[in-house]
Parts: C-alpha cells; structure tokens; sequence
C-alpha cells in the first residue's frame, strides 16, 4: 500500500528537452514522488536521464523521434519496468505506454491517440487503442494490486471539462465516442482523482498556444489520473499546478498531480459501497 503522503502528478511535456529547464524547475519546487511524462518527442538514446538523475530521479521511459513517448520518474529510486507496450496489438508501434512498480504502486504512463482528423483512420487507431486500454485495465483490477493510470487520455470527459464554446464541437477530444470509452473505463471501478476531489468545480490541464486560450483560461482537461479501488481510499489531495502553463517556453499542458495518505475510514467505506 501507499506510504503516506505520497505524491503522484502526469505532465505533458510536450518535447522533454525543449522543456527540460521548466521540467528541472518544477521538479525542484513541488518535489513530487512520482512523474508520469508524455509527449517526450526525443528518441530513446536522447532522454536526459542523466539531467533527471541529477535531479535525483530515476526514470523507465519508452521513447520515439519526432512525437509521443512516455516516461515514469520515481524520487530517489528507479521504477522497477514492466511493460513498454499496451497489449493486444503486436503491430502497433507508437511509443505511447510504459508501466512500472514505484512504492508498492503499479503505475502506468499512458499517452492516448488525438483522433484527429475524424472520421478517418486516425479516430479508428484512437478508438482501437481506447479499447485495449480497457481491456488491459479490467486484468489489472483483477490483479487487486493497487494502479494508478496517469497520463494524457486526449479526452474531455463531460462538457464540465471545456470551457463554454461550440469551436471543439467536432474535435476528436469531444467526440461521443472517445467520451462514451473514457467512462466505459472509469466504470470498470476506477477513480477519477480530479472529478472526486473537485466535484463540478472547473479542472482544466491544458490550454491550446492559439488564440490566446491561456491567457483566456479557455482550457480542457484532457490530462487524468485513475485510482485502482486499492487506493481510491487513500486520495487525500488533487490539483494541478496551472501557473505552470504561464512560465515562458512552457508546455501547452500543466501538471495534474495526488497526493495519497493512509486509507481513511471514509474511504474505506467509498471502496465498500462500491464493491
């Protein structure tokens, strides 16, 4: 089980070596335990593990030139690696999954496909990938272990995850589809962390560099983290850190991040319920 007090947060970086000085910063500042990175946009021999290490992470990654990768970074210790692919579909060779051990957690970075255009093959390989996901995740809570799966879903869940406009209508983020299969996974008996701990409270993590969305607040929230009913008990904090996204040469993301402590009977009781 988590040990208390324990800090788990996903960020786009969106190019890890362009963004490496905000990553250092932030790492420096909130100290979080764990990091899940997505859209690393660096080959595998060109992470900067040796920056991070440094910094006194340790780090699993599963990189490609150009676009996507995924990373795990533990404070103080080496993520125990257990998978660099979501099953079902050998063919698939987008670096977009990577799974390890950190603390006693089974945590997965996952960095799911934008979809668009849509109707085409881009939506179909995002719909297909959404579905190995479920798959994947439904034998892990048969596992009982405890899971976080953390990353950037490309999916605003509700109409309480965009700001109020019509200009995302047909975007592949709001489609019917990509939202029916986020709470198809969510319903499986995992916890949305940020919709639990702010009920209908406006959550954003991402806001586009166009049309002066940031400084508009016109965000969404594509960027979550899923508890494992073996520690939705533990939540105790979620947020993200949104001033992130105002420092110069920054990502078009912000963390998102938890912060587990000791199951409380609260949770014990939530985790009960939902059994």
């Amino acid at each position: 089980m988590a040990a208390p007090d324990l800090t788990i947060a996903t960020f786009n970086i969106n190019n890890v070596n362009k963004r490496l000085p905000n990553l250092l910063a932030w790492l420096a500042a909130r100290k979080p335990d764990i990091v899940c990175l997505q859209e690393l946009k660096a080959a595998d021999n060109a992470f900067p593990e040796k920056a991070l290490a440094d910094a006194g992470y340790g780090a699993v990654w599963q990189a490609q030139k150009t676009w996507n990768g995924v990373a795990i970074l533990a404070r103080g210790s080496v993520p125990v690696l257990t998978r660099t692919r979501l099953p079902g579909d050998v063919s698939d060779d987008q670096a977009r999954y990577v799974e390890a051990a950190v603390q006693g957690i089974l945590v997965a970075s996952l960095y799911l496909p934008n979809g668009n255009p849509q109707p085409g093959p881009k939506f179909d390989y995002k719909i297909a990938w959404f579905k190995r996901l479920q798959a994947h995740a439904a034998t892990l809570l048969a596992a009982k272990v405890p899971v976080v799966l953390a990353g950037d879903y490309n999916v605003a869940p509700t109409d309480l995850d965009i700001y109020r406009t019509t200009s995302w209508t047909n975007d592949a983020l709001l489609h019917p589809q990509s939202r029916l299969a986020f709470a198809e996974l969510v319903a499986q008996g995992w916890t949305d962390a940020l919709r639990a701990r702010h009920g209908s409270r406006t959550v954003f993590t991402f806001w586009h560099y166009m049309r002066q969305r940031w400084p508009r607040d016109a965000g969404l929230r594509l960027d979550h983290l899923l508890l494992s009913p073996e520690l939705a008990g533990c939540l105790a904090d979620a947020g993200v850190d949104r001033e992130i996204r105002g420092h110069d040469n920054a990502s078009d993301h912000a963390p998102a991040w938890i912060r587990l402590g000791p199951a409380s009977a609260a949770g014990r009781a939530r985790r009960r319920a939902k059994a």
